[in-house]
């Protein structure tokens, strides 16, 4: 299948979707883009007609659905100047509903569509245009009344202008394109936009490429957002792109007991899984990863989905962690991330600008649990989530996720979310009472890249984070109420291999 180049293709104006679509649209063919109402459609035919008027292309644009004044505010919003582009407007006039406008000798549809059509081709034929676009043909299909007609109009208005070589975009609505496949198959590429309603939050709105002729495309779909210029479009993360070499190291919390119940730390390039209920210390235990990178001269970047971003700050000040001076030394970037405004793939791109353009080389995802909330199902979570794991961990990216538990005390509450699976290394934090008081004990209970510790120790918040000895003389602490066993002698196996 060819390639396009950027030499052989014109730009859509919108820099993802051209990356989407191999380089943009090829000259002189007839595309589509569908979708349901607020999508995005015009939007996009805009941002493609401005796109060519900065390249010294001539544009045109026919509307049957919109006014000149409503084209050129709704430019306005977006901050957009309609000069450059012929705008050639075909909606019925106020005289076309009083009684004398009444056709006798000829149905109304034939006198009505002739004359749109002439107008079309006589323009056309004054402009020669390099870009069209015809926002919208459903106007067109109303207009002609009979099918057989409305294909005869489309046919002819395809084959004038692939004669003049102009590219044309046609919008049409989703409730006419889901029975009308004579324009999929007549178009040289189909380009649909959809909203997808949620119970609570923004709308996910994502674009698919149904057809394109003579391009292998990044198939898929891909979420967008429209904002004061335009649409965003956050094409889907494919990790086996990114590949890429890097040198083997392990990562150091920058405490000693902790790195030794790790084996000596985390492996470069891998994820790890802080599991545990709600206060036991997770966002302590990233944030001390991450100061440790900043001190070696590393950037990390922390995400959080659930807990603000003051809060974080303050605790992280009260525990003498200096989270908030590394972030004004531009060593690590601090993000709140509100799970009911952002949709996956926008996350997923937030991930890639952190690592490619900030160049972390530590990321945090706090929690999956607002991560999961971003989500439509579990199923569309985990493909997600190992997609971007892959990613990272491809580009020697050390990604520490952190899971809350259902419940405080004792083993039985479960995450919300079983992802151990895709996880490298998983540490569990438990609770657990001990003589009239609450404490916190902290384990690894897997590790795929080499050795780690059995034991179960404890993590103690004192001016700091600190970790124990282990635990040699109680059984059960990991159910939360253990018993002291003034007999026990040996700990099993502090350090084996786990798979």
């Amino acid at each position: 299948m060819t390639q396009q180049t950027e030499e052989t293709t014109l730009s859509s104006g919108v820099p993802a979707l051209d990356e989407i679509i191999c380089g943009g649209f090829a000259p002189g063919r007839f595309y589509l883009i569908e979708g349901d109402t607020g999508a995005g459609k015009t939007t996009l035919a805009l941002q493609f007609l401005l796109a060519g008027v900065k390249a010294g292309d001539s544009c045109m644009l026919i509307t049957l659905s919109e006014s000149t004044a409503e084209l050129r505010s709704s430019a306005a919003s977006h901050g957009w100047s309609l000069d450059g582009i012929h705008i050639v407007e075909l909606i019925a006039s106020e005289e076309s509903l009083t009684p004398d406008a009444r056709y006798t000798m000829f149905h109304p549809s034939e006198v009505e569509l002739a004359q749109s059509t002439r107008t079309v081709l006589e323009e056309a034929r004054k402009q020669k245009p390099k870009r069209i676009v015809v926002d919208s043909i459903s106007e067109l299909r109303l207009m002609a009344e009979s099918t057989l007609r409305y294909r005869r109009q489309v046919a002819a208005l395809k084959q004038h202008f692939a004669r003049q070589q102009a590219t044309v975009l046609v919008v049409d609505d989703s409730v006419h394109a889901e029975s009308d496949t004579y324009l999929h198959s007549l178009a040289h590429g189909v380009i649909q936009l959809d909203i997808v309603p949620v119970d609570y939050g923004r709308p996910r709105r994502r674009l698919f490429v149904r057809k394109l002729r003579g391009c292998s495309f990044r198939e898929g779909y891909h979420d967008l957002a429209i904002r004061r210029g335009g649409l965003t479009i956050f094409p889907r993360l494919v990790a086996s792109e990114h590949r890429s070499l890097y040198e083997r190291a392990t990562v150091k919390s920058g405490i000693g007991q902790l790195d030794a119940l790790l084996g000596g730390g985390l492996a470069k390039g891998t994820n790890t899984l802080v599991v545990g209920p709600a206060g036991s210390g997770k966002s302590t235990i990233a944030a001390q990863y991450v100061i440790s990178a900043a001190q070696r001269g590393e950037r990390a970047a922390f995400f959080l989905f659930d807990e603000a971003i003051a809060t974080l700050l303050e605790r992280s000040s009260g525990l003498q962690m200096p989270v908030g001076e590394l972030i004004q030394n531009d060593h690590v970037m601090l993000r709140q991330i509100d799970p009911a405004e952002l949709s996956p793939g926008e996350f997923t791109h937030a991930v890639r600008e952190a690592v490619e353009e900030f160049g972390a080389g530590m990321i945090v995802i706090d929690s999956l649990a607002g991560y999961l909330n971003a989500m439509p199902s579990e199923r569309h979570l985990t493909l997600h989530l190992h997609e971007l794991l892959t990613y990272l961990g491809q580009r020697g990216v050390t990604t520490i996720m952190l899971v809350t538990e259902h419940g405080l005390v004792g083993a039985d509450g479960g995450a919300a979310i079983d992802t151990s699976y895709l996880a490298d290394t998983v540490i569990l934090l438990r609770y657990f009472e001990t003589v009239g008081a609450v404490r916190q004990a902290v384990s690894v209970i897997k590790k795929r890249t080499g050795k780690h510790e059995r034991t179960i120790r404890e993590l103690v918040f004192d001016g700091g984070l600190k970790i124990t000895e282990p635990l040699r003389g109680f059984q059960g602490v990991l159910s939360g109420v253990p018993q002291f066993v003034n007999n026990m002698t040996h700990v099993a196996g502090s350090t084996d291999v786990s798979g």
